[in-house]
């Protein structure tokens, strides 16, 4: 995600914000910048596109004078990445200046309002509807808190944000909405700071409080206030990170797998950003580096993957074929080189490899390569040795997974197949601009829905609660939710150590239906994605079998829930059938991935260290 810093005390404010930027140089970024506020409420800024390096040197060690400040690191979303569109920005007065990790879902909106009240854009990016937003309020009569709450209030998506404003010398204000950027406060001595993850703190402190959804702070100097989604002034414990490096890492989770099934409404925004470019509507794979016009000689894709991954090619399967217009197929890795592949220079083949160093995935691209396809792969590890063999690299920015069952590599996947998908259908020139919008837009909404489903994890808890002792799990699904059954039924194998199976649905009355009785709980997904009243009939026939059903539906949907014996709701991503569809695979998969992890919890399993695996498999 960006890199956020704040910082209020009483030493000079640029080099701290600078330190804090670089302990988050590993998220990656494309542009940066710190805005300095001195005792007088006078703001310096100073930003620019590449990396801190050049911003470093542009100050030449003379940092804007000020002990109040906020700096940024960037993935463009909105907005290619130049120096105007690098934060922090500012309204139209110079008095507010914010920074933002985040997606102003309805940004189109909102600046089109501003600009007819008068106020003018300096950048092509959504970020600065934020600082409009706050000045209005502001000139309005309220404080910077208020003018924030007020502006979160109209925005839509997840997002943290860091304000200062020139009225308010000496306070920094922040928001969290949603689940998909993360903001931790540090206590020091007579001085507070900010940041989008915890490395940025921790040469500086280890007493921290973290935001939750819709908390706002005020911090300064002598200490740190917080209030509630409800505007109610609220009491925050600070607690102390330990030293060791493995427990700081886990944050405030108890195990690394529930940390990292929490972080993918943020690792998905990291695979977006830089991108997924809204405004035009457009898909830049500048690292890509195959040009276009080898893109445009494909004729034919093969995916293939092992275990997780491989669930993520099936996915990106239906993508190629629904949006580049290409015949695809997806395979395992270590079957794919036994089959006697018929591969040439216009075959495309993508490999998925959360490591990169999987070894039935590197033989298989060995044999691509022997072959003269060409090769792009999907990882999750700069420099793996996937890399080095594939003629191209789409990274998914996660950071490092430590939980040996993969979760967010597999969402970040998905998204990285969506978006070469894309950038397929550009260079092959069947993606219209309107087109182009129309793929991307449910894009921008997935984070935010993601985070959304997320907060069902109590829910998701107490059904693990009911089902934890059961012997055997059956998971189904249709289209696109087949690999997300199949994906389900290998979480819980991994982790919980119950025998499961994913099933396409329409598989069941070829042979599974004869393991359906009282004690065989049956997941269905089934939600709205064009094959809802198929899964309707299948919950029906298990359901005539005494079969135990958790369903997961879309919000809303009474008749199917009124089927099921339990249901998990998934939000709605755009309509049944339409682009939203293909990516509803990053909603379904989360909830089974909680589901998985809490049966485990129930029944006393490690779930970060799953006897008999192992994170990369490097021998056959």
């Amino acid at each position: 995600m960006c890199g956020i810093v704040g910082y209020a005390g009483t030493r000079d404010a640029g080099p701290i914000l600078v330190e804090g930027l670089q302990k988050l140089e590993y998220r990656g970024y494309d542009s940066a910048g710190i805005a300095v506020m001195d005792a007088d409420g006078a703001i310096g800024i100073v930003k620019g596109a590449g990396k801190l390096a050049r911003l470093i040197a542009t100050v030449e060690g003379v940092y804007p004078p000020g002990t109040t400040g906020i700096g940024h690191t960037r993935w463009a979303t909105h907005g290619r990445p130049n120096d105007d569109n690098a934060h922090p920005h500012v309204d139209c007065t110079g008095n507010v200046v914010v920074i933002h990790n985040g997606i102003v879902e309805n940004f189109l909106e909102l600046k089109r309002e501003l600009q007819a009240e008068g106020h003018r854009f300096a950048s092509e990016t959504d970020t600065e509807t934020l600082a409009h937003l706050i000045e209005r309020e502001l000139d309005g009569g309220k404080d910077l808190v208020g003018s924030l709450r007020a502006a979160i209030g109209r925005i839509r998506g997840a997002h943290a944000i860091v304000v200062m404003a020139r009225r308010e010398p000496g306070v920094v204000a922040v928001a969290r909405v949603g689940n998909a950027g993360g903001v931790v406060v540090g206590y020091g001595e007579h001085e507070v700071f900010v940041a989008s993850d915890l490395p940025a703190l921790l040469s500086q402190t280890r007493t921290v409080v973290f935001l939750t959804d819709g908390e706002v702070a005020r911090i300064r100097c002598d200490g740190a206030t917080y209030w509630s989604p409800e505007g109610e002034i609220i009491e925050k414990t600070a607690q102390t990170v330990p030293f060791d490096p493995v427990a700081a890492a886990k944050g405030t989770h108890k195990h690394f797998m529930l940390k990292e099934i929490m972080e993918q409404p943020e690792c998905l925004m990291d695979t977006i950003r830089g991108r997924a470019l809204f405004e035009p509507p457009s898909v830049d794979l500048e690292d890509l580096g195959i040009a276009p016009e080898r893109l445009r000689a494909v004729s034919r894709v093969v995916l293939f993957g092992m275990g997780t991954s491989m669930h993520a090619t099936m996915a990106g399967r239906a993508f190629f074929e629904r949006i580049a217009g290409l015949p695809a197929e997806a395979d395992n890795a270590s079957e794919f080189r036994y089959r006697g592949a018929v591969l040439g220079p216009d075959t495309l083949v993508i490999s998925v490899a959360q490591s990169g160093e999987t070894v039935d995935t590197l033989e298989a691209m060995h044999e691509a390569k022997r072959l003269g396809a060409l090769q792009v792969t999907v990882c999750n590890t700069p420099g793996a040795q996937s890399t080095r063999v594939a003629d191209g690299t789409v990274y998914t920015r996660c950071g490092p997974e430590i939980a040996v069952a993969s979760t967010k590599t597999l969402t970040a996947s998905i998204a990285a197949l969506y978006l070469l998908a894309c950038h397929v259908a550009a260079a092959r020139g069947i993606a219209s601009e309107t087109c182009m919008a129309e793929l991307l837009e449910p894009l921008a909404h997935a984070p935010s829905l993601l985070g959304s489903v997320l907060q069902r994890e109590g829910e998701i808890d107490q059904l693990a609660h009911r089902y934890h002792h059961a012997g055997h799990f059956l998971f189904l699904g249709r289209g696109l939710q087949y690999p997300v059954a199949m994906e389900g039924a290998l979480k819980l194998k991994e982790v919980s150590y119950i025998h499961a199976e994913g099933y396409p649905a329409g598989e069941m009355k070829h042979g599974p239906i004869a393991l359906i009785d009282e004690r065989m709980p049956v997941v269905a997904i089934a939600v709205q994605d064009g094959s809802r009243d198929k899964m309707l009939s299948n919950i029906e026939q298990v359901k005539a079998r005494d079969g135990k059903v958790i369903a997961l539906a879309t919000e809303g949907d009474d008749e199917l829930a009124s089927k099921a014996d339990d249901v998990i709701w998934i939000p709605r991503l755009g309509e049944p059938g339409g682009p939203g569809s293909l990516l509803l695979p990053i909603l379904t998969v989360a909830p089974l991935q909680l589901l998985a992890y809490h049966i485990a919890l129930w029944r006393g399993c490690d779930v970060d260290q799953p006897r008999n695996l192992a994170k990369t498999v490097t021998v056959e």
